[in-house]
């Protein structure tokens, strides 16, 4: 089993910048693919980012291609999400996930889950 506790959060206006970090403790991390998802008042929770096992892949939804990158530091056991140029529609509860079973979101399908980093985005 995984742990997962996310943080880094906050308050920025329109066009900045914010860093999420995600970190595991438990099984060994590098085993697990990772994903971001976030959750919109009154929304559905979506898929945001994934990166696998070596770090070498990422997959992105298309509302934040180009502007968030994902990464990992499997010897933190810690999984970044960087986001760049954003906008008030990226506002929302924004969770980390873990998984080691292939699956449709970001190629995985994730059995762990972390509390939920509050995103707040003024235009």
């Amino acid at each position: 089993q995984v742990q997962l506790v996310a943080s880094g959060g906050g308050l920025v206006q329109a066009g900045g910048s914010l860093k999420l970090s995600c970190v595991a403790s438990g099984d060994d991390f590098s085993n697990y693919g990772a994903g971001w998802f976030r959750q919109a008042p009154g929304k559905e929770r979506e898929f945001v980012a994934s990166v696998s096992w070596s770090g070498g892949n990422q997959h992105y939804a298309d509302s934040v291609k180009g502007r968030f990158a994902a990464s990992r530091d499997d010897a933190k056991n810690t999984v970044y999400l960087q986001m760049d140029d954003l906008k008030p529609e990226d506002t929302a509860i924004y969770v980390c996930a873990a998984g080691v079973g292939p699956g449709p979101l970001g190629g995985f399908r994730y059995d762990y889950y972390s509390q939920g980093t509050q995103v707040t985005v003024s235009s």
